[in-house]
C-alpha cells in the first residue's frame, strides 16, 4: 500500500487486524507506529509527525483496523481522490536548447514597459542564455548570436540595451578549449582548471 514502509509493516498490520483482543491490538499497533517512525526518520521534521504516521497506518491497513488511535481516522476518499490534472503547454519551442522557462521569461519581459529595471533583467537573461547555449552546444558563442536569438524568442519585441557588451566569464575560454580538444588533452598544455600539464619524467631504476 505504501512502499516506503515495506511489506513487513503491511503484513504485521494484517495480522493485528485479526487479533480478537482490542487491548492487544492497541499495544501491537503502538509498537508498529514506532517502527514506522524508525523506517522514515525524515518525517520527524514535520510538525505533525505522529499524526502523519497514524494516518499512514490507517492507509496501509486499508482503513479496516479497529483500534483506539490518538487521532481520528482519516476519510479514505481524501487519499484515493486523484490529483487535479495539470495540462502541459503544447506551444512548440522556438529554440530547443533554451527550453520553455527562458522562452516564458523572455515573453514576460517583452510585455513589461521599457524601464531601466527591465533593461537590467534583459541583460541578466542574455548572460543566462549564453550559459545555456554553451552547456548544450559545447561551443563558444558571440554576443550578437545571443542578442539575435533573444529577439527571435520575442518576435522582435525585445532587445538588449544599445551598446551592451557581455563580459567574459572567467575560465570560459579554457573550458571551451577542453571540450574541443582530443582525449581531454588541452592544446598548448593548458588544463581546464587553469593548470599547465607537465610531462612526468620516468623514474630511473636505482643502481644497485
Amino acid at each position: 500500500m505504501m512502499p516506503e514502509y515495506g511489506r513487513y509493516i503491511q503484513r504485521m498490520l494484517q495480522q493485528v487486524k485479526s487479533m480478537p483482543d482490542r487491548e492487544k491490538r492497541n499495544e501491537q499497533v503502538r509498537a508498529i507506529v514506532n517502527a514506522m517512525g524508525a523506517l522514515n526518520p525524515q518525517l520527524k521534521e514535520m510538525n505533525d509527525f505522529k499524526h502523519k504516521l497514524w494516518d499512514h497506518l490507517f492507509v496501509i491497513s486499508d482503513f479496516g483496523i479497529d483500534i483506539d488511535a490518538p487521532y481520528p481516522q482519516p476519510i479514505p476518499d481524501t487519499f484515493r481522490t486523484a490529483p487535479n490534472k495539470i495540462d502541459l503547454e503544447d506551444r512548440p519551442l522556438k529554440i530547443n536548447y533554451y527550453g520553455r522557462n527562458i522562452q516564458n521569461v523572455a515573453e514576460a519581459l517583452a510585455q513589461m514597459p521599457k524601464t531601466p529595471e527591465r533593461d537590467e533583467m534583459v541583460m541578466a537573461l542574455a548572460y543566462y542564455m549564453r550559459k545555456q547555449y554553451i552547456i548544450w552546444n559545447k561551443d563558444t558563442v558571440s554576443d550578437q548570436t545571443i542578442f539575435d536569438e533573444l529577439t527571435l524568442l520575442t518576435q522582435g519585441r525585445l532587445s538588449v540595451p544599445e551598446g551592451f557588451v557581455m563580459e567574459e566569464v572567467q575560465g570560459e575560454q579554457i573550458r571551451q578549449a577542453y571540450f574541443q580538444s582530443k582525449n581531454g588533452q588541452i592544446r598548448g598544455g593548458v588544463h581546464p582548471y587553469g593548470h599547465r600539464n607537465k610531462k612526468r619524467k620516468k623514474k630511473q631504476p636505482k643502481q644497485q
